[in-house]
């Protein structure tokens, strides 16, 4: 057994695990898992600069995992950074912030890195399933970005392309700053116009179509699964290897886009910082559902954040 540390710092959220990995079974034993909601990309598609704000709320995050980490005695940390801070122009002041506080620099990995430990990190528990078909097709929909990664026990082909929750909101649903409320069917449009583009991008490198298993990752999609479900709050047993109809996120879509904030907020299984995000998030799903035809999406609460995990181990 190792005992491991990882920081998965994305557009929207920085997640924390502490593990016991063992490599005989490949099996990781959870210790400490957790998410903290902190919109690091917060106006990087704009400026190309990390706010002042967003950096002090990764930093204060940061504390929180140090403090933690500690606590559980993890041998080995390793803090991977993607989208926002591979963007921006400020990010030498995002990499001295971490190390300070951790004592590890962050690793602005590349789109097709962060494809390969979403791959590792997703399918590593469903590679036995008889249920389950390969080629798997593992979709990551960030804040900031969505990763496309088709393959069977390892990757075949993966694409990083700039659409994932925050990023399209941004561009698509903000009057004035603030997201419409709720949006117009024309801002819709657009950004569906803008989410097909990517997947023509996407499909020049991942042979999306001859995928026989979707396995969709990251809170968009986590989120999504716990509305078809009905639950009275998140709960990432409930959320974890469950299955939703492309029938079933259609309306999850339709209902999310053409609610008010205050509707998205009142369910009750809704983090309170993607209340102005999911919609462009379920729309991403929609989207990649519907280019491939896949009748479900397997949702998995274990992605990029295992797969950074096992590297270390």
């Amino acid at each position: 057994m190792t005992r491991v540390a990882a920081i998965d710092c994305g557009t929207n959220s920085i997640r924390l695990l502490v593990a016991d990995a063992d490599p005989k079974t490949g099996e990781l034993t959870d210790l400490d898992r957790r998410m903290t909601i902190v919109r690091l990309g917060q106006g990087v598609d704009r400026t190309g600069r990390l706010a002042p704000e967003a950096l002090e709320r990764t930093f204060a995050a940061c504390r929180e995992y140090a403090a933690a980490i500690k606590e559980h005695g993890a041998q080995r940390l390793r803090f991977v950074a993607t989208s926002a801070s591979r963007d921006a122009e400020n990010r030498d002041d995002f990499v001295r912030g971490v190390l300070d506080i951790l004592g590890v620099e962050p690793e602005v990995i590349t789109g097709d890195q962060e494809a390969e430990f979403s791959f590792t990190g997703a399918t590593k528990e469903l590679t036995g399933r008889a249920d389950l078909h390969r080629p798997f097709l593992v979709v990551d929909i960030g804040g900031g970005s969505t990763e496309f990664v088709v393959g069977d026990d390892h990757v075949r082909a993966a694409r990083s392309v700039d659409v994932g929750c925050v990023r399209m909101t941004e561009r698509h649903l903000l009057v004035n700053g603030v997201v419409e409320d709720p949006p117009s069917e024309e801002r819709i449009a657009a950004m569906r116009a803008g989410i097909e583009a990517a997947l023509d991008q996407a499909e020049r490198t991942v042979p999306l179509s001859e995928a026989r298993t979707l396995v969709g990752l990251a809170g968009s999609v986590t989120t999504v699964s716990a509305i078809a479900q009905d639950l009275p709050a998140y709960d990432s047993t409930a959320i974890h290897h469950s299955r939703v109809t492309l029938e079933r996120v259609r309306e999850i879509t339709d209902r999310l886009l053409h609610a008010t904030h205050a509707e998205r907020a009142a369910i009750p299984s809704m983090h309170p910082g993607r209340v102005d995000v999911i919609g462009a998030g379920a729309l991403v799903l929609l989207a990649i559902m519907e280019r491939t035809g896949a009748k479900e999406v397997v949702v998995s609460e274990h992605d990029i954040l295992d797969g950074i995990a096992w590297s270390v181990a």
